[in-house]
Protein backbone atom coordinates (compact mmCIF):
# COMPACT_ATOMS: atom_id res chain seq x y z
CA UNK A 1 0.00 0.00 0.00
CA UNK A 2 1.26 3.20 -1.24
CA UNK A 3 2.62 6.00 1.43
CA UNK A 4 -0.72 8.29 2.11
CA UNK A 5 0.04 11.65 1.81
CA UNK A 6 -0.95 14.48 4.24
CA UNK A 7 -0.88 18.37 4.52
CA UNK A 8 2.59 17.77 6.63
CA UNK A 9 4.30 15.74 3.88
CA UNK A 10 3.03 18.27 1.33
CA UNK A 11 5.09 21.19 3.09
CA UNK A 12 7.94 19.30 3.84
CA UNK A 13 8.59 18.57 0.61
CA UNK A 14 7.76 21.93 -0.77
CA UNK A 15 10.49 23.09 2.04
CA UNK A 16 12.75 20.55 0.66
CA UNK A 17 12.22 22.13 -3.11
CA UNK A 18 12.95 25.45 -2.02
CA UNK A 19 16.07 24.76 -0.29
CA UNK A 20 16.93 22.52 -3.39
CA UNK A 21 16.21 25.68 -5.39
CA UNK A 22 18.22 28.07 -3.43
CA UNK A 23 21.94 25.79 -2.71
CA UNK A 24 21.32 24.62 -6.65
CA UNK A 25 21.53 28.08 -8.01
CA UNK A 26 23.95 29.56 -5.74
CA UNK A 27 26.42 26.19 -5.77
CA UNK A 28 25.50 24.24 -9.17
CA UNK A 29 24.86 20.70 -9.15
CA UNK A 30 28.04 18.98 -8.74
CA UNK A 31 29.30 21.31 -5.42
CA UNK A 32 25.99 20.87 -3.75
CA UNK A 33 25.22 18.37 -1.32
CA UNK A 34 22.11 16.85 -0.26
CA UNK A 35 23.22 17.88 3.57
CA UNK A 36 23.70 21.31 2.07
CA UNK A 37 19.88 21.05 0.96
CA UNK A 38 19.10 18.92 4.10
CA UNK A 39 20.62 22.10 6.05
CA UNK A 40 19.05 24.83 4.28
CA UNK A 41 15.95 23.46 4.61
CA UNK A 42 16.04 23.03 8.41
CA UNK A 43 15.59 18.90 8.79
CA UNK A 44 17.76 16.17 8.70
CA UNK A 45 19.47 14.13 6.19
CA UNK A 46 17.50 11.01 6.94
CA UNK A 47 14.32 13.23 6.06
CA UNK A 48 15.54 14.15 2.89
CA UNK A 49 16.51 11.16 1.74
CA UNK A 50 13.41 9.74 2.96
CA UNK A 51 11.24 12.22 0.18
CA UNK A 52 13.88 12.37 -2.00
CA UNK A 53 16.26 8.88 -1.79
CA UNK A 54 19.08 10.97 -3.98
CA UNK A 55 20.33 14.62 -4.85
CA UNK A 56 20.62 13.61 -8.89
CA UNK A 57 16.49 12.92 -8.40
CA UNK A 58 15.67 15.96 -7.06
CA UNK A 59 17.64 17.64 -8.96
CA UNK A 60 16.16 16.29 -11.65
CA UNK A 61 12.43 16.83 -10.64
CA UNK A 62 13.63 20.85 -9.83
CA UNK A 63 15.23 20.88 -13.10
CA UNK A 64 11.64 19.56 -14.96
CA UNK A 65 9.56 22.38 -13.33
CA UNK A 66 12.37 25.18 -14.16
CA UNK A 67 12.54 23.77 -18.08
CA UNK A 68 8.80 23.62 -18.06
CA UNK A 69 7.83 26.97 -17.27
CA UNK A 70 10.56 28.13 -19.94
CA UNK A 71 9.31 26.00 -22.53
CA UNK A 72 5.67 27.30 -21.57
CA UNK A 73 6.62 30.59 -21.89
CA UNK A 74 8.16 30.13 -25.51
CA UNK A 75 6.94 27.78 -27.56
CA UNK A 76 3.28 28.32 -28.05
CA UNK A 77 4.58 31.87 -29.11
CA UNK A 78 7.14 31.04 -31.60
CA UNK A 79 5.17 28.30 -33.14
CA UNK A 80 2.15 30.35 -33.88
CA UNK A 81 1.74 31.01 -37.25
CA UNK A 82 -1.20 33.38 -36.84
CA UNK A 83 1.07 36.01 -34.96
CA UNK A 84 3.46 38.62 -36.89
CA UNK A 85 6.73 38.76 -35.84
CA UNK A 86 6.22 42.17 -34.25
CA UNK A 87 3.26 40.39 -32.07
CA UNK A 88 5.92 37.72 -31.27
CA UNK A 89 7.60 39.35 -29.81
CA UNK A 90 5.73 41.26 -27.70
CA UNK A 91 4.08 38.33 -26.12
CA UNK A 92 7.84 37.01 -25.53
CA UNK A 93 8.94 40.14 -23.58
CA UNK A 94 5.97 40.63 -21.68
CA UNK A 95 5.87 36.71 -20.91
CA UNK A 96 9.71 36.44 -19.81
CA UNK A 97 9.67 39.18 -17.84
CA UNK A 98 6.51 38.39 -15.71
CA UNK A 99 8.15 35.14 -15.63
CA UNK A 100 11.69 36.60 -13.97
CA UNK A 101 9.64 38.65 -11.68
CA UNK A 102 8.04 35.53 -10.27
CA UNK A 103 11.01 33.70 -10.23
CA UNK A 104 14.18 35.40 -9.50
CA UNK A 105 16.58 32.62 -9.15
CA UNK A 106 15.61 31.05 -12.41
CA UNK A 107 18.46 33.12 -14.76
CA UNK A 108 21.17 32.05 -12.55
CA UNK A 109 19.68 28.72 -12.03
CA UNK A 110 19.59 27.96 -15.97
CA UNK A 111 23.04 29.51 -15.99
CA UNK A 112 25.24 27.92 -13.56
CA UNK A 113 23.69 24.41 -15.54
CA UNK A 114 24.63 25.34 -18.45
CA UNK A 115 27.83 26.35 -17.22
CA UNK A 116 28.40 22.54 -15.23
CA UNK A 117 26.28 20.63 -17.73
CA UNK A 118 25.08 22.28 -20.73
CA UNK A 119 24.53 18.40 -22.18
CA UNK A 120 21.89 18.00 -19.87
CA UNK A 121 20.54 21.38 -20.39
CA UNK A 122 19.96 21.01 -23.68
CA UNK A 123 18.92 17.28 -23.78
CA UNK A 124 15.82 19.08 -20.96
CA UNK A 125 14.81 22.52 -23.02
CA UNK A 126 15.37 20.65 -26.86
CA UNK A 127 15.44 24.88 -27.92
CA UNK A 128 17.26 24.65 -31.16
CA UNK A 129 14.97 21.85 -33.11
CA UNK A 130 12.18 23.97 -31.58
CA UNK A 131 13.43 27.27 -33.35
CA UNK A 132 14.46 25.64 -36.21
CA UNK A 133 11.31 24.94 -37.41
CA UNK A 134 9.33 27.53 -35.86
CA UNK A 135 7.15 29.98 -37.47
CA UNK A 136 9.02 33.01 -35.85
CA UNK A 137 12.00 31.65 -37.44
CA UNK A 138 10.47 31.34 -40.91
CA UNK A 139 9.08 34.88 -40.66
CA UNK A 140 11.92 36.39 -39.78
CA UNK A 141 13.82 34.83 -42.63
CA UNK A 142 10.93 36.28 -44.79
CA UNK A 143 11.67 39.77 -42.97
CA UNK A 144 15.13 39.89 -42.78
CA UNK A 145 16.68 36.96 -45.15
CA UNK A 146 20.52 38.41 -44.78
CA UNK A 147 20.22 38.00 -40.99
CA UNK A 148 21.35 34.94 -39.28
CA UNK A 149 18.02 34.22 -36.81
CA UNK A 150 20.41 33.32 -34.25
CA UNK A 151 21.50 37.01 -33.84
CA UNK A 152 17.88 37.95 -33.70
CA UNK A 153 17.14 35.21 -30.89
CA UNK A 154 20.19 36.17 -28.73
CA UNK A 155 19.63 39.60 -28.84
CA UNK A 156 16.05 39.21 -27.87
CA UNK A 157 16.62 36.91 -24.95
CA UNK A 158 19.44 39.03 -23.80
CA UNK A 159 17.86 42.70 -23.81
CA UNK A 160 15.29 40.30 -21.72
CA UNK A 161 17.06 38.39 -19.29
CA UNK A 162 20.50 40.37 -18.57
CA UNK A 163 18.87 43.17 -16.53
CA UNK A 164 17.83 39.89 -13.94
CA UNK A 165 21.09 38.79 -14.03
CA UNK A 166 23.12 41.96 -12.83
CA UNK A 167 20.15 43.02 -10.67
CA UNK A 168 22.40 41.95 -7.48
CA UNK A 169 25.17 44.28 -8.80
CA UNK A 170 23.74 46.96 -10.33
CA UNK A 171 20.71 47.53 -8.38
CA UNK A 172 20.70 46.27 -4.75
CA UNK A 173 23.28 48.34 -3.79
CA UNK A 174 20.67 51.17 -4.59
CA UNK A 175 18.03 53.00 -1.82
CA UNK A 176 14.58 51.36 -2.73
CA UNK A 177 16.46 48.56 -5.21
CA UNK A 178 13.17 46.60 -5.68
CA UNK A 179 10.86 49.13 -6.60
CA UNK A 180 13.53 50.71 -9.27
CA UNK A 181 13.82 47.62 -10.83
CA UNK A 182 10.69 46.51 -10.88
CA UNK A 183 10.06 50.20 -12.95
CA UNK A 184 13.09 49.46 -14.88
CA UNK A 185 11.87 45.88 -16.33
CA UNK A 186 8.67 47.16 -16.47
CA UNK A 187 9.45 49.81 -18.78
CA UNK A 188 11.50 47.21 -20.92
CA UNK A 189 8.40 45.84 -21.93
CA UNK A 190 7.45 48.15 -24.46
CA UNK A 191 10.89 49.44 -24.74
CA UNK A 192 12.61 46.47 -25.82
CA UNK A 193 10.17 45.24 -28.70
CA UNK A 194 10.80 49.06 -30.34
CA UNK A 195 14.47 48.27 -30.49
CA UNK A 196 14.10 45.01 -32.27
CA UNK A 197 12.05 46.80 -34.18
CA UNK A 198 14.57 49.17 -35.08
CA UNK A 199 16.94 47.06 -35.37
CA UNK A 200 14.83 44.53 -38.13
CA UNK A 201 14.35 47.81 -39.92
CA UNK A 202 18.35 48.77 -40.05
CA UNK A 203 20.31 47.04 -43.37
Amino acid sequence: MGKKTSMVDLSTEDKIKEAARKVFTSKGYAATRTRDIAEEAGINLALLNYYFRSKEKLFEIIMAEKMFKLFNVLAPVIDDPKTTLEKKVETIVVNYIDLLRENPDLPLFVLSEIRTNPQRFSEQLRVGPLLQNSALVKQLKEKRPDLNPLHFVITLLGMTVFPFIMKPVVFDALPNNAKVFDTLVQERKKLIPAWIKAILKAK
